[in-house]
């Protein structure tokens, strides 16, 4: 009778979504994916629930109030990670997403009780994923292209032998330069053309904030006030192999415990196969014994 009336209320219920949704002009789902989609720095095409929570995130953000501080500081953080949404838009998704999740504790206390702590651990921890999923993007990005600093530093290092025209320099090497930092290079190349080089370089510095392109920046900037910077660049390109070779160390300490897995499975499979080929060995001689 439960699971009748629990299904009842849920008919209802979409009906009068629909009835809601043709009286109020709603744009149907595929429309709202195709205008949510549209614009973004990264081609995945956006799933069905993401465009729903979105388009309520956008309703929602009109109601949502943050510090000028926090909203700058969240602004530059969605700006590095390729989101193009408002800090007031973000927050409000981190918010709907979770609480979704939550409503399924609804149905769990009429069928299931037991599993709504379960529900409500998950909804926990779904807010956290997507309160740091911007911070993340940022991280994994700057570290794609920490990875390819070094070759860009022996690069400018070599063209700084023949021209010291940086704009020039930052556009010859963005056709060799993976696809994010060549992103970023794009934003940089026409923000040197609309204002100032060495505003457009610092601005460059803060959208990403790694040390290792701080360095980098110092360098182009003094090549600009008049600098060699041929010794700073060859220095720098020196440090920077150096501390590549200590990431591949790293990445490389992290592969023996994957292997280890590995080769415990494949000890396991040997060793069932031996004790099959045992086993019918056995059953083949008891059977000449008995036959």
């Amino acid at each position: 009778m439960t699971i009748l009336l629990f299904l009842f209320g849920v008919a209802v219920a979409a009906g009068l979504f629909f009835i809601l949704a043709d009286i109020l002009k709603l744009p149907r789902l595929s429309t709202e994916k195709a205008l949510l989609s549209a614009g973004r720095a990264e081609k995945k095409r956006m799933k069905s629930l993401d465009a729903i929570f979105l388009g309520w995130a956008i309703k929602l953000s009109k109601y949502i109030q943050m510090d000028e501080y926090k909203r700058h500081r969240l602004e530059r953080t969605l700006s590095a990670a390729g989101m193009d949404m408002t800090p007031e838009v973000y927050l409000a998704y981190t918010i709907l997403k979770p609480a979704a999740a939550l409503l399924a504790v609804i149905p769990c206390l009429l069928i299931f009780p037991l599993l709504s702590p379960i529900v409500v651990l998950l909804s926990i921890l779904l807010y956290f994923k997507e309160s740091r999923k911007a911070d993340e993007m940022v991280a994994e990005r700057r570290e794609k292209i920490e990875g390819e600093l070094p070759r860009f530093v022996a690069t400018v290092e070599q063209e700084l032998g023949a021209s010291r025209d940086v704009l020039t320099i930052l556009e010859n090497y963005k056709r060799h330069a993976g696809p994010d930092f060549a992103r970023e290079l794009d934003v940089l190349t026409a923000d040197m053309r609309s204002s100032s080089y060495e505003a457009a370089l610092v601005r460059f510095e803060g959208r990403l904030a790694s040390p290792m392109l701080s360095d980098i920046v110092r360098g182009l900037i003094g090549v600009l006030r008049g600098d060699d910077g041929r010794v700073y660049f060859q220095m720098l390109s020196h440090d920077m192999k150096q501390l590549e070779l200590q990431r591949l160390k790293a990445q490389a300490a992290k592969i023996p415990p994957k292997i280890r897995v590995y080769s415990f499975v494949m000890l396991v499979c040997f060793m069932l196969i031996y004790i099959v080929v045992i086993l019918m060995q056995i059953l083949t001689s008891m059977g000449g014994l008995f036959g």
